[in-house]
């Protein structure tokens, strides 16, 4: 008992935000979630690097409705993140919806694995549920590591976003050739296994994370209701996405306006009925920065589908006589990522106080999302009489949408943290990824318009790359307004 106590004190009286002990001088707990998110990264991305193709050439759809099916999937697997962050502040706490929710996409990924369409599609729907809830909720928890004026922050959580890119790195290879040149299944069930691994190092080192991502303090009565509250709101969710894609051709013809008045609706109650008058101004900044993003991540996911198919169909990808899988350009991007992530996590502390602003780093990330859209404009204009690219066109547009990426993602997260009222962390976050949620189902507009023809690709390619370039002068524009709103914060 003694023993117990002892323990229970010291786990109690941890501090995070003094711990040096763990990588690059951050706190051990900052290694955990390293890790546990990059074996999280690693499944998603090694069943994100097979979907597109494997919708297309096993069970048969054409290029229109796997890109609808590809854009619902990766578009609710975020927007599950705001009932999921929900779940976090008023049931679980951030620490616990992280575990539950890997179980449940480990889940996913094994029912995958099984030769049928239908676990297929109930693998899909149990990876959406777990991701929203762990997705924002171990953000959410590293930037609980941190005090607001903690210098490490953003660097911390570029060395975040880098486990994240390992995962994703290793995942296309693994994965992406199982995949494609043994069994589609198997591929699938080794992301199963990525998760798993994910888990058991994450309960391993549950001690590191004691001190933080608590349940909330409340009668059972209270924490029963906001349960069946939060299942409630995943289930609607889920029933609205598949009729809002797949339900009536009235419905699916008018989504894009459908839901901008959900998002319109949802902002104007979090606002009206949510906030309290001094959290409105740093919420605020966060939706500003929101659109912005919803810009950025409908070109940046381009890369799942619609690049995807240009690999696939128009460039050379052999090698010395060996053609290696398509899902192995998925990987490009995360080489990158791991090489570069150091680079502007050193730049950021370096600079410290000179360093840009978060909407300038923004405007960055959408210029060069941007650039990297263009090099496929380009691309497309070579292919003539059914020829071929060479590879490094698709190389030279991962290496400018990692740049923008690093510009943008590791800086909204940490922003978000540092601007999100401290009861509302978890919501805030599911917020932030609903950018990405939105930036999702608009990507699948692009995408759906992929055809197998020169003027097409150059259309869609064009639009893809003229949006984020425009938001980006835009958002350099309104830049010192957005300053003067986030006070201190930068």
């Amino acid at each position: 008992m003694a023993t117990q106590a002892s323990n229970s004190e010291s786990i109690s009286a941890f501090d995070s935000t003094k711990d040096t002990a763990g990588i690059g001088g951050h706190p051990r707990g900052l290694t955990t979630l390293f890790f546990t998110e990059m074996w999280e990264r690693f499944s998603y991305y090694g069943m994100r690097a097979l979907l597109t193709l494997y919708l297309t050439k096993a069970m048969g759809y054409d290029e229109k409705v796997a890109a609808t099916i590809y854009g619902a999937y990766t578009g609710s697997v975020y927007l599950m993140s705001v009932p999921g962050g929900w779940i976090a502040d008023n049931v679980l706490g951030t620490r616990n919806a992280v575990f539950y929710g890997g179980i449940l996409i480990a889940m996913g990924h094994f029912s995958m694995a099984l030769p049928t369409s239908i676990s297929f599609f109930l693998g899909l729907i149990l990876i959406v549920l777990g991701t929203g809830l762990l997705k924002p909720n171990v953000s959410a928890v590293v930037g609980e590591l941190y005090n607001q004026e903690d210098q490490r922050r953003d660097a911390g959580f570029s060395i975040f976003y880098m486990g994240i890119n390992l995962g994703a790195f290793i995942a296309p290879i693994i994965c992406g050739y199982l995949g494609e040149k043994i069994n589609w299944h198997l591929g699938f069930g080794m992301a199963g296994i990525g998760m798993t691994l994910g888990l058991i190092q994450y309960y391993l080192g549950r001690d590191r994370l004691a001190h933080v991502g608590h349940p909330p303090n409340q009668t059972s009565e209270e924490t029963k209701r906001k349960a069946v509250t939060g299942a409630i709101l995943m289930i609607v969710i889920s029933a609205a996405v598949g009729v809002l894609f797949f339900g009536p051709s009235w419905i699916t013809e008018n989504k894009f306006w459908i839901m901008v008045g959900s998002l319109v609706i949802f902002l104007i109650w979090l606002f009206a009925s949510y906030l309290k008058p001094e959290e409105k101004k740093p919420v605020a900044v966060i939706v500003i920065l929101f659109v912005f993003s919803i810009i950025f991540w409908a070109t940046f996911e381009q890369a799942g589908s619609s690049f995807t198919l240009f690999a696939d169909r128009f460039t050379n990808r052999s090698i010395f006589g060996y053609e290696f899988p398509t899902s192995w350009y998925q990987s490009v991007n995360s080489i990158f990522l791991i090489l570069l992530a150091p680079v502007f996590s050193w730049l950021w502390l370096k600079m410290a106080n000179r360093q840009p602003s978060s909407p300038v780093k923004f405007s960055l990330g959408l210029l060069f999302v941007g650039f990297g859209a263009v090099l496929l404009v380009l691309a497309s204009l070579l292919l003539v009489n059914g020829s071929k690219v060479g590879p490094w066109w698709l190389v030279g547009v991962y290496l400018s949408q990692t740049i923008g990426e690093l510009c943008l993602s590791p800086v909204g997260l940490s922003t978000t943290t540092k601007l999100a009222p401290a009861r509302l962390t978890g919501l805030m976050m599911g917020v932030w990824f609903l950018s990405i949620s939105f930036g999702n189902f608009f990507a699948s507009f692009f995408a759906s318009e992929f055809k197998n023809e020169q003027s097409a690709l150059v259309g869609l390619f064009t639009k893809a790359g003229a949006w984020p370039i425009a938001a980006a002068v835009l958002l350099l524009a309104l830049t010192p307004f957005i300053r003067k709103q986030m006070g201190k914060v930068r």
